[in-house]
């Protein structure tokens, strides 16, 4: 019987983190830090499940789909759900006035709710 029990939490753990699905970015902040260098603050919901599967960054994409900076998240935020976390000193060329942000998923990738932003001038 302690087998059964065993391989069933194993199971339901497996489980979990299969169907944490994808990273959301969920709310953010900008705010100009020098000529066309703006600093960001993000917000990022996922059901982090652990190692095997947690948010693990996210981008600052501009209008043709470039990526103009990524914050890297180094660990999952099992218990601090949502998260924020910012990134400073991204360049963005002048004639952009705006940019998406978008989260990334060890598993699923991108495909999450991203987030558009102006940019202050």
């Amino acid at each position: 019987m302690r087998l059964f029990y065993t391989i069933t939490f194993i199971f339901l753990l497996i489980a979990k983190s299969a169907f944490a699905g994808e990273a959301d970015v969920i709310a953010a902040d900008v705010a100009k830090s020098g000529p066309n260098t703006y600093n960001f603050s993000v917000t990022v919901s996922h059901d982090d499940g652990g190692w095997n599967h947690y948010a693990d960054s996210w981008d600052v994409v501009a209008p043709d789909g470039s990526v103009l900076g990524t914050r890297t998240l180094y660990h999952p935020h099992v218990n601090e759900q949502p998260f924020t976390r910012s990134l400073a000193g991204v360049k963005i060329p002048k004639n952009i006035n705006s940019v998406t942000l978008r989260a990334h998923c060890s598993v699923h990738d991108y495909g999450g709710k991203e987030l558009s932003v102006e940019l202050p001038r």
